[in-house]
């Protein structure tokens, strides 16, 4: 594949961790970044919208070549609060909505390449997962991804190019959950969740950023796609090596009944198993820098 130079990029979540990153990726790369913004936009470079009202400047949209849409509340809450719960879910329901929605009303769609998250599937035991694979069950960010996958329909009904971003926790120590995790490992205080069965999907920053770069550049590129690493611990796994690393013992740890307890509508999250693979990602041709436990670990530490 030739890698287009000098695309024109709209980036919605241009603020959050993620975000911040991948428009300077893109940026790197020639190409021209827009970030959507609540405030007051500064400059040419910066336009304001209201997706929970529906606003979003089409003439903005109209220019790009690729809309990226990351936007939506944070995934770390009261895991009991019903107001956090549906601010998870209407956040990323109205940006995807807004979003779409304006790019069916255009002549020439660009295309979208919009957020979700490995929950969709919900919990699979321990068979292997790809992009083909079906959604279980009625966990919180399952029943969130569904919706959210679904408001994109507008834009892919329009014809527009639109790739599923299904992604899974990015691990680096500025940015939970190793940020936590890290310290609480440090203090010997780690241990397995359950019984550390349970498969656990995970990617390193650089990793999340390169794969959807590379989707962002790749004109055949649609559809869901898995944006994890080619090899899936389980959490037993995960516990150990994070362990190793850190040269600490973990001993601990908690029983399910306790996390059910603790963790409320997020339990699910912690010991459902997912087995993914990215499939698409590596039959497009993209070459992982992390592709195991170890490998994401050793990076989101550095």
């Amino acid at each position: 594949m030739t890698t287009p130079t000098g695309l024109s990029v709209v980036v919605a979540g241009s603020s959050g961790f993620l975000g911040s990153h991948l428009c300077t990726e893109l940026e790197s790369r020639g190409h021209e970044v827009t970030r959507l913004v609540r405030r007051d936009a500064q400059g040419p470079r910066e336009s304001t919208w209201d997706p929970q009202g529906g606003v979003v400047d089409a003439s903005v949209i109209g220019a790009a070549d690729v809309v990226v849409n990351l936007a939506g509340a944070p995934l770390i809450g009261n895991p009991h609060s019903k107001r956090w719960a549906e601010a998870v879910r209407t956040s990323r329901v109205a940006t995807t909505g807004t979003l779409a929605t304006t790019i069916a009303a255009l002549a020439k769609p660009p295309a979208l390449v919009n957020a979700s998250g490995v929950s969709w599937y919900g919990d699979h035991g321990s068979a292997l997962l790809t992009e083909s694979s079906d959604t279980r069950g009625h966990a919180l960010l399952t029943r969130v991804c569904r919706e959210w996958e679904a408001a994109a329909q507008p834009a892919i009904g329009a014809g527009a190019r639109v790739v599923l971003l299904r992604t899974a926790p990015v691990q680096d120590r500025t940015n939970p959950p190793l940020q936590q995790q890290r310290l609480q490992f440090k203090a010997g205080l780690g241990g397995r969740l359950g019984n550390g069965q349970q498969h656990m999907p995970l990617i390193s920053r650089r990793d999340w950023v390169g794969a959807v770069a590379f989707l962002v550049e790749h004109p055949t590129a649609a559809g869901p796609v898995n944006v994890c690493a080619p090899t899936t611990p389980t959490n037993a796994d995960f516990t150990r090596t994070l362990a190793d690393l850190v040269h600490r013992p973990a001993f601990f740890a908690v029983p399910s009944p306790v996390l059910k307890l603790a963790a409320g509508a997020m339990s699910d999250e912690v010991l459902g198993s997912l087995n993914l693979r990215p499939q698409a990602l590596l039959d497009l041709g993209y070459q992982f820098a992390d592709p195991d436990v170890a490998a994401v670990l050793a990076t989101g530490l550095s």
